[in-house]
Order: C-alpha cells, then structure tokens, then sequence
C-alpha cells in the first residue's frame, strides 16, 4: 500500500461531497494496467465470505450514500472503494488491510471512475428540490 494511507476517520473531516472527492482522488490514467492478465485474483476476492461480509458492513455504515454524504442516495449498484488501490500481492498475502472498513467507502460508479481517473465532470451533480418562482422561461 502506499505510504500516504488514506483512511474513513480522516476523510469524515471533509463534509462536503467535493472534499471528499478530493481527499480520494487518485489521478490516474484510463488504460493504465492494475491487476491486467491477474484480474481472476481479484474476481475471486469479491466473491468471498469475508468480502461479502464486510461490503455489507460498509453499506450499513455509509447508509448506502456516495461517499457517506447526505443528499447523495446511490440508486445503482454500490461500489466499495479500497480508498489505498490493492495490489495482486495484497490478496496472496492475506493482508488484512484490503478487508478494514477504515480503508473503505460507499461510491457510485460514476464516483469511482471520477476517483480513479481524476475527473470531477463524472460527479453527480446534487438533488436541487424545485421552488414556487425559481423558474424562468428560456
């Protein structure tokens, strides 16, 4: 894992939505190889008990909300986000960081494509409840 661990507790001392986003991003590239040809590795990882168990444990803790923040609802599939990338090497190991929920968080995924690729255009754009007059004509 990288040396600047990112963690649940830190990033709760960024309220907004934005903030969040910013905490996690990661600034990667699309195409750039993660676990490549070894992608089975971590197929096999999210289909296990302990996997299933904890992702239902993040779920409840986040109450299903893209990065825990209120106002936005996630009406999809929930990702669970490792907020420090996992490697191939992690799950051989056993290393117990990739199942810490303090290593974790709700997403979307237009949330986590944006966390990954470091582009805020992907992010939802919050709910706006309509007012009476808040409207004009084009």
């Amino acid at each position: 894992m990288s040396t600047l661990i990112k963690t649940y507790s830190e990033m709760l001392k960024h309220r907004s939505f934005e903030d969040r986003y910013e905490y996690l991003r990661l600034r990667s590239t699309v195409g750039l190889a993660t676990f490549g040809f070894d992608r089975w590795i971590n197929q096999q990882f999210y289909r296990s008990t302990q996997w299933k168990s904890v992702r239902n444990t993040v779920i409840s803790r986040d109450l299903g909300l893209d990065l825990g923040v209120e106002g936005y609802e996630i009406y999809d599939r929930v990702i669970i986000h490792h907020m420090n990338p996992m490697t191939p090497e992690d799950i051989d190991e056993g290393l117990e960081d990739i199942l810490e929920p303090e290593f974790l968080i709700c997403t979307s995924h237009r949330t986590h494509n944006a966390i990954h690729y470091g582009d805020a255009k992907l992010l939802a754009k919050p709910f706006v409840a309509r007012q009476p007059g808040d409207t004009s004509l084009w």
